[in-house]
Order: C-alpha cells, then structure tokens, then sequence
C-alpha cells in the first residue's frame, strides 16, 4: 500500500524530478564507481583505503559533469571496515557539493526497526551516509521496505528496488509464478508507490538489468506504468550495448538510466581518458 503524500524539505525537490532534470540536461548515464580490486591494481595502486579515495575522487572529477548520476558499489568499500565507510562518507560528501546525484548500490533488505535502521543511515538528513538514493531488496516482501519508501519521501530522496536482475541466479525467484510472477508484483508494487509522487517521474525505481532480453515480454512486464526510473545494470563490458536498451525496455526506455562501470574505469586512471569512454557511452545511448 502507497504511503501517503509527503513534501520533502523545503528548497528540495523530489528524487524523481532532479534526477529527471539531470538526465535531461546530461543524458540517461549512470557510471558505477566499482574499486574492484583488479581494478586499483590496473591503475597502479593499492588495495587500501587510501588508493580508494583516490580511485573514487578521480572517477567522481572524470564524470561528474558528464552523468546523470554515480553508483558507489558500496560492499567494496565495506571490504576495507571503518576506514572504507569513512572514504564512502566522503566520496558522498564530494558528489552532493559538486551537485551530482548519488545512488548507493548496498542493495538492503529486511523487517521492522532492522529496515528502519537501515533506512535511517542511507537516508535521514544527518546522516554521514545519506545518499540520493539506495538500492533495496525486496525478497522479504515489498511492503517491508515500507520505512525506506517513507523516509525517501519525507526527504526528497529515492529508491531503487530489485526487479528483473541479469545473474542467472535470479531467474529461481524473480520468475517464479509466470504471469503472476514475483519480478511483475513488484512492478506493480512500485508503480502503486509512485502514485504519491506528483510530476512526470517518481522517486520508486527498479533495477532491472540490462542483459534480461526477453524477460520483460515473458513475464509481462509493463515498465511504462511505473512511472519512475529504470536502472540498468550492465551496459558495455557485461555485453548490452545501448541499441539493446532500447529493444529491451521500448516504451519506458526515456526512464531508463543506462549503468557503466568497467567498460568506462578500465579507461582510467588518466582523467580525459575516462572522460573520452564516459562520453562514447553517453553518445550511444542518446544516438538510439
């Protein structure tokens, strides 16, 4: 059941509108800032909390001014304890005074004052981890996320609710139930949600992978109705170019943001570089 209508803090918008802003004025791009280890290594630096500030802060220079918004991969900063929460505050910290929305890819999940929590540090004003938006899991029931839906709205910030996922795991679950399945409750479920969000987006997205192909005819998916955004993992190096987007997602495609990692930060550590791979991603998502 959709939470009731709640404005959030005055001088700040919905999620869903400046995030529709920011694709219209930069373009529905999404770069993932994933310190995979192999990766700091690539770019000649260590496995260490200082190499990942490095690493973040120079992704975050690269193409802050290029896309739509950025994906910090949170559990590779959890993997490096207090001193990776502590890079991941200020890699926040930096992307919201340079004016770029952040989506916090932690993927959480659970009931009662345990979701409350978890609500609470990704999205309460005041919080060192307080970001644009956050990636839940649905699997214990959309309806308990119910404190993240609530404290989304009350502070003009978003979530992003897994949908549709590319790992071939995900098929067990999220399409069980065929034309009834899991995967289409929770669009329905979402796109409910949006309805106590007034302009052309919501501030409930989905995640929905890129590579899911015909998933999304099979099982009846109807993306359209949801009204909110679309993050699609897996665009470049796990195989989707943007011409598959647009096949995949047809109608909806206008809300959806294209999401890159490897295939732009193995461009790096050198600044343009990264710029030059951001921007041919940019140019094939807006060219189809």
């Amino acid at each position: 059941m959709a939470g009731p209508n709640t404005d959030p803090p005055a001088g700040r918008e919905s999620f869903g509108s400046r995030l529709g802003a920011a694709m219209a004025a930069r373009g529905p791009l999404c770069v993932g800032i994933d310190p995979h280890p192999a990766l700091l290594k690539s770019w000649g630096l260590d496995d260490d909390a200082a190499a990942l500030l490095r690493f973040s802060l120079t992704v975050l220079e690269a193409v802050g001014s290029l896309a739509a918004a950025v994906k910090p991969q949170v559990a590779l900063y959890e993997r490096h304890g207090s001193a990776g929460i502590a890079v991941l505050e200020q890699v926040l910290a930096e992307a919201a005074g340079a004016g770029v929305l952040t989506i916090a890819d932690a993927k959480r999940g659970d009931i009662g004052s345990t979701m409350a929590a978890y609500a609470d540090a990704w999205l309460r004003d005041g919080s060192s981890l307080a970001a644009d938006s956050v990636t839940l899991s649905p699997y214990l029931g959309f309806e308990s996320l119910r404190p993240a839906l609530d404290l989304a709205a009350e502070y003009g910030r978003g979530v992003f609710v897994l949908a549709l996922t590319s790992n071939p795991e995900g098929a067990s679950v999220q399409h069980q139930g065929g034309s009834d399945s899991v995967a289409r409750r929770i669009v329905q479920a979402a796109a409910a949600e949006n309805g106590r969000y007034q302009g052309a987006m919501g501030s409930v997205g989905l995640v929905v992978g890129a590579t899911v192909g015909s998933a999304l005819e099979e099982l009846q998916l109807d993306l359209a109705a949801v009204r909110g955004p679309i993050l699609a993992p897996g665009l470049g190096a796990q195989g989707a170019t943007p011409a598959d987007l647009r096949r995949t997602f047809g109608g909806a495609y206008s809300r959806v943001l294209g999401t890159s990692s490897r295939d732009i930060l193995g461009a790096g550590p050198d600044v343009r570089a990264l710029q030059d791979a951001a921007k041919r991603t940019l140019d094939g998502l807006r060219a189809v």
